[in-house]
């Protein structure tokens, strides 16, 4: 509790006290806009769809003969930076990263059951890995990396925790959870010693 005469000169001043837990809990917006929300957030997440496939899974046969799988991960990415030109391993590397960033940002308001960063993180390296198998098995000039797999599940981290993970929050807040113990503060439950 803060002394009345601290409240007296706050409220002068025009500063405003720290909210309470009750006045700090986040509420979901508005049906309509949570659905706006989610419809705009699933195009964006079939827009994302459509490029990654273009990107990842079109064929390209002049590269045949240069391509190979690597299941080791760090290989490729040791390749990157002794091998190529700074220009390239940066693009090669951040472009992987950027391509798991929408999955970070998208995944937490498409899917509320899918908010948490370890859950970002699987799916991601879920559908990445599902990408990498399909190019493998499937698209000519194109292999198995699973470096690429790090780095998009990176990117898609980096995303939820950049703007993800607030938008998902947004969006779909939390329900209260009801305090062990009653409306009681744990430091201040009978038999708990403080200090």
């Amino acid at each position: 509790m803060a002394h009345p005469a601290l409240r007296a000169l706050a409220a002068r001043s025009g500063l405003r006290r720290a909210p309470t837990a009750p006045e700090r809990e986040r509420r979901p917006l508005p049906l309509p806009l949570r659905l706006l929300a989610m419809a705009l957030a699933f195009v964006a997440m079939v827009a994302f769809a459509a490029a990654l496939a273009r990107l990842t899974l079109e064929p390209s046969p002049a590269s045949r003969a240069l391509v190979h799988s690597n299941l080791h991960p760090g290989r490729s990415l040791r390749a990157y930076l002794e091998h190529s030109g700074a220009r390239d391993a940066v693009r090669q590397i951040g472009g992987n990263v950027l391509l798991g960033v929408p999955f970070g940002i998208l995944l937490p308001v498409l899917a509320p059951g899918a908010r948490g960063i370890l859950r970002v993180g699987f799916v991601t390296a879920c559908v990445m890995l599902l990408v990498e198998l399909v190019q493998g098995a499937v698209v000519t000039g194109r292999a198995f990396d699973i470096d690429d797999v790090i780095l998009n599940t990176a990117g898609a981290l980096l995303g939820h925790l950049l703007v993800g993970r607030r938008l998902g929050r947004a969006v779909h807040a939390r329900k209260p959870r009801k305090a062990r113990g009653g409306d009681v503060p744990p430091s201040r439950r009978p038999g708990r010693r403080t200090g």
